[in-house]
């Protein structure tokens, strides 16, 4: 059952709902919006999120284009990995490639987006045939590929290594996060968001976050803790995009600077004035627009090249 939260613009129609089987035999849950035939978007959310972080996106863009979305493994509908080895980027990658072969028909080209973990699972997929079949442009979002710890300015504390060991044991911290009230949404908008969010902003990315189950978001904070995706970001060679927010404390503008220098093919880097790390709910009209964009730009170049081939 789709968790798509409420909005000023009213509700989606019912979406369509399958599973795709991953290469360890993971069964990932994927959510299908909008016209068959329609231009295709991909979305893949971040650490601690589900499907329901893209609402805003979906439902503007499901008007006209086929959306796709899925819960990564341990989140929203799709289950936790049973074993350990389960959390790895390379898991990240193969859930990707399944979602793009169970959605996507032979040679059909998408618009790829992803938020934070979500962005850093286009880097980890960069090599993989499926991505490169379908992948005909990427958006990343507030996302880094390495030194993620390091960076993070979620501790008002001088760089270095106490920052860095107190940050990891923060992020990686097994206690549960409780319920939503003032105390916990306060909290969670100073570590994720702008000073400016909107209240019901911070409500809604609240209850996204403290549904995300323990186990996964703790298994999941050390995957991060150790990220290295640098040299998938050199081989992401297709045209990029990439947001961010200035007030971002958990992946500062830093790491999108510096994947804006390195992608092969890059095309802008947008800084999102006093917008936190949740840019998509943040600010959706600008994470939406770079989609349509991107959409608008480089699908119908990819389906010229295939009725010429035709």
């Amino acid at each position: 059952m789709s968790r798509l939260f409420g909005s000023r613009t009213g509700s989606l129609p019912h979406p369509q709902e399958l599973i795709a089987v991953s290469a360890d035999g993971a069964r990932v849950h994927v959510e299908v919006y909008g016209p068959e035939g329609a231009p295709a978007v991909v979305l893949a959310h971040g650490w601690t999120c589900s499907i329901a972080f893209w609402s805003e996106q979906i439902r503007d863009l499901a008007r006209d284009h086929r959306v796709i979305a899925y819960d990564q493994r341990g989140h929203g509908l799709t289950p936790a990995p049973a074993d350990p080895a389960g959390y790895s980027t390379r898991a990240l990658a193969d859930d990707l490639e399944a979602v793009l072969a169970a959605t996507l028909a032979p040679g059909e080209r998408a618009v790829l987006a992803g938020h934070s973990m979500g962005g850093m699972t286009l880097m980890a997929a960069a090599t993989r045939p499926a991505f490169r079949e379908h992948a005909a442009a990427a958006l990343l979002c507030s996302t880094g590929p390495s030194r993620l710890v390091a960076e993070s300015l979620v501790l008002p504390l001088p760089a270095g290594g106490v920052r860095t060991r107190l940050t990891k044991a923060i992020l990686g911290a097994r206690a549960p996060l409780g319920p939503v009230n003032a105390v916990s949404r306060k909290i969670l908008k100073y570590a994720t968001m702008g000073p400016g969010s909107a209240p019901e902003r911070v409500d809604a990315c609240a209850r996204i976050v403290h549904a995300c189950p323990r186990r996964a978001r703790v298994a999941w904070s050390h995957v991060l803790g150790e990220l290295d995706l640098e040299a998938g970001v050199r081989e992401l060679e297709l045209p990029v995009a990439v947001i961010a927010g200035t007030a971002d404390r958990l992946t500062p503008p830093v790491h999108s600077r510096g994947l804006a220098a390195a992608l092969p093919q890059s095309v802008g880097l947008e800084e999102l004035a006093g917008m936190g790390h949740m840019t998509p709910v943040e600010a959706p009209e600008a994470v939406t627009a770079r989609i349509r964009a991107l959409v608008t730009t480089y699908l119908p170049v990819e389906q010229q090249k295939k009725e010429e081939v035709a």
